[in-house]
């Protein structure tokens, strides 16, 4: 399988600041964590220490205190990945860490050797939520392995989708979503949106587009994961991102790789995810 960013066998990392989206994204990261016999890392980004000094118990308060705060919140998002474990039935080796910083500081590199690392794509309040916002796009380019951005629950048997263009990253596209399709026994969906340019290009080392650069990517993905179902998706209707979207709507995940155009990670990736109405995975 070609080479993606990240441990194939590593943890499933998973940011955890006590919001409900950061809840959903350790729901995720434990099932998948099961489904691959792996373990769960869930970290906490201590924001306080970047804006106050005042981080101990208030005088005469037993259990106060933005430390003992910090503490708790890693608490109970350990408590959910063990919840869920149970749930279904594994017994997986579980276990957290609590860093001073913001979260796309503290992200990064505790995720390293991670295989996944999963977020919410909303923080907690006002001020995380804008954080976590900033953060997706960060992570988007910058995280050290695929990235997850988990918007809603998981659907048990719906396709993993992933979306298809002439880039270079286009082999590790596909070999992330035909092994997320493996591990999860659902169907996979590969979508081209054609450009505008369609077949301007010609002779021997011009890129592929259309229905060649499609048929390349299904034989790829049913090497890589010969059980899996595939099915090629041929759009040619603009824009790209809308049209991508809505096909990949019901989808399990959309699989999408990043730019590294200055630090950022593309129009497609933004927009999936501002709008996407299924959980994203960014590889590259």
């Amino acid at each position: 399988m070609p080479a993606t960013a990240g441990n194939p066998d590593g943890p499933i990392a998973v940011g955890y600041d006590g919001s409900e989206p950061s809840e959903l994204a350790v729901r995720w990261a434990t099932g998948y964590a099961a489904a691959t016999n792996r373990k769960v890392k869930v970290i906490h980004a201590w924001v306080w220490p970047v804006f106050t000094k005042n981080l101990g118990p208030v005088r005469g308060i037993s259990g106060s205190g933005l430390r003992h705060a910090a503490e708790a919140t890693l608490a109970e998002g350990l408590d959910l990945a063990r919840s869920v474990s149970a749930e279904l039935g594994a017994e997986l080796d579980i276990d957290g860490v609590i860093e001073p910083g913001l979260p796309s500081q503290v992200l990064r590199p505790a995720a390293e050797g991670a295989s996944v690392l999963a977020i919410g794509h909303r923080g907690m309040g006002r001020l995380l939520g804008q954080l976590v916002g900033s953060v997706c796009l960060d992570l988007a380019v910058h995280a050290p392995c695929p990235l997850m951005v988990v918007r809603y629950p998981g659907r048990p048997g719906q396709p993993i989708a992933a979306g298809i263009d002439e880039k270079p990253r286009n082999q590790a596209v596909v070999a992330e979503a035909a092994r997320m399709a493996a591990v999860l026994n659902v169907p996979l969906q590969l979508i081209h949106v054609a450009g505008e340019h369609g077949h301007a290009a010609h002779g021997r080392h011009a890129p592929l587009h259309g229905k060649e650069l499609l048929d390349q990517a299904v034989e790829q993905a049913r090497g890589l994961a010969p059980d899996v179902p595939v099915e090629g998706i041929l759009l040619e209707r603009h824009p790209v991102s809308k049209e991508l979207l809505a096909a990949a709507a019901q989808a399990e995940a959309l699989v999408l790789g990043a730019h590294h155009r200055e630090g950022h990670p593309g129009s497609t990736v933004s927009s999936a995810l501002e709008r996407a109405l299924c959980n994203v995975l960014i590889t590259r």
